[in-house]
């Protein structure tokens, strides 16, 4: 079937800078476009006025007129058992993980109780406009089934995988090194490339694996090249010291990862705060990727990230929400939190490279740009619409976006610009008018 959309168009084509010095290169706006979909994908994206009169009466058109399209959102890291402990209070890191997340997760050898929350979680995420995600689930092989089950339903491209966890957790949610790379093995099997699905080898983070388990862990990565790593590094001072005593002939927590085969391309590592220029090269060399994740590392207090330090070193770099400690689904929320974390560092994060983080730069941290994260034919059609009047404060702010300048690098802002900088300060999920997933438009399924 084929579909179109009549509305304002944004997207990246390439890295703009954090300080948007290439936005003038890397953006395309096309005002009063017309997006034609097809079979899952664009098929044209032109000015409506071009395109219109070459379109049959048939096609249906959904017109957005005063609204502003973008990719759909990619979010880099999140964990789908801890639905029900977003904003937990009193801990850091490491106490939150056994007051709040362990108990939480011992629930998810339930399969039905696996499959309701998937269905809460990926209704939140498409909600707020997330298209696509890397996704931690327990280390229950049930939980790997009911949340790839939800996400074949809705024909979504997702990366997910069953925690690896033999040491230092509760018993109920401990594996062995050979029951969990024998479970990963088998879910590799069934789900891997199944549609739009991707599995990821999931080591919750080096605490809790043994080397026997990290040594399983790059086995199963040499044996499949081409399935996702995901782990956790560096997020919180008590953590990196724990990892110091548990490996003390590695000279850093990253390197414990490098040394059992954990980093290459489609690795992605969660925080990655406290990491030196030399581990910030290794992620460069082995192309392995970074999530930021700043609401979960200001809930928690675990620190901030530094993003020009990272842009510097040429590694890749997704934004994640990190639900639950992340405490908001929505990338908007999350891109705000990023803004002001920056600040803190005396940097300004600019509205084109949050918006390239929250898609063609996920897709590219998730090696999944060739074709998610712009809005060109051949693409996947997910995208996301966003109301810039979605709220009084909202519809007040953006009635002052500043008319196109020569340089869109430089204040005043590009006027799509400041709507997009006003949405991801002021927005959250009633900002999202619709969200379309392989050209269809999706639709909360009601209980």
């Amino acid at each position: 079937m084929r579909t179109a959309i009549r509305s304002n168009f944004l997207f990246c084509t390439g890295d703009p800078g954090l300080s948007g010095t290439a936005a003038a290169s890397t953006l395309e706006f096309v005002p009063d476009g017309l997006l034609l979909m097809e079979a899952g994908v664009i098929a044209a994206l032109q000015p409506a006025a071009t395109l219109l009169p070459q379109l049959g009466s048939d096609i249906p058109i959904a017109d957005f007129s005063d609204h502003l399209v973008v990719p759909g959102f990619v979010d880099t890291h999140v964990h789908f058992p801890q639905v029900d402990v977003i904003a937990s209070y009193g801990t850091q890191l490491l106490e939150w993980l056994q007051q709040y997340t362990f108990p939480e997760e011992q629930k998810f050898h339930q399969h039905e109780h696996a499959a309701q929350s998937a269905r809460f979680f990926l209704d939140q995420l498409l909600g707020n406009g997330t298209t696509t995600a890397s996704v931690f689930c327990t280390v229950h092989p049930q939980s790997v089934d009911a949340f790839f089950t939800e996400a074949q339903k809705r024909k979504l491209e997702m990366i997910a995988g069953k925690c690896l966890m033999d040491r230092n957790a509760p018993a109920g949610l401990r594996d062995t090194a050979d029951s969990g790379y024998h479970d990963s093995k088998a879910l590799i099997e069934r789900w891997h490339k199944q549609g739009r699905l991707h599995y990821s080898i999931t080591p919750r983070f080096a605490p809790t694996s043994t080397p026997e388990q990290l040594l399983k862990a790059g086995q199963l990565g040499r044996e499949h090249p081409d399935v996702y790593i995901q782990s956790h590094v560096a997020e919180n001072r008590a953590e990196v010291a724990w990892v110091a005593d548990l490996f003390p002939q590695q000279r850093s927590y990253l390197e414990v990862y490098d040394h059992f085969g954990l980093l290459r391309d489609r690795a992605i590592y969660a925080h990655c705060i406290y990491l030196d220029e030399l581990d910030r090269e290794r992620l460069r060399d082995s192309g392995t990727s970074a999530s930021f994740c700043p609401t979960s590392n200001l809930f928690m207090g675990s620190g901030l990230y530094d993003l020009m330090a990272a842009a510097f070193s040429g590694h890749r770099v997704g934004i994640g929400s990190d639900v639950g400690g992340g405490t908001d689904y929505s990338l908007l929320r999350t891109l705000g939190e990023a803004y002001k974390v920056q600040q803190l560092l005396g940097h300004s994060l600019h509205p084109s490279y949050a918006l390239y983080l929250a898609t063609l730069g996920g897709a590219k941290a998730l090696y999944l740009d060739d074709h998610l994260g712009k809005l060109q034919p051949g693409y996947a059609a997910d995208l996301v619409v966003l109301n810039p009047a979605a709220t009084p404060l909202l519809a007040r702010r953006t009635k002052r976006a500043h008319a196109a300048t020569e340089s869109m690098g430089t204040a005043p802002l590009f006027h799509p610009l400041d709507t997009f900088f006003a949405l991801m300060m002021l927005g959250d999920d009633r900002a999202v008018a619709a969200t379309y997933i392989g050209g269809q438009r999706w639709q909360k399924e009601l209980p």
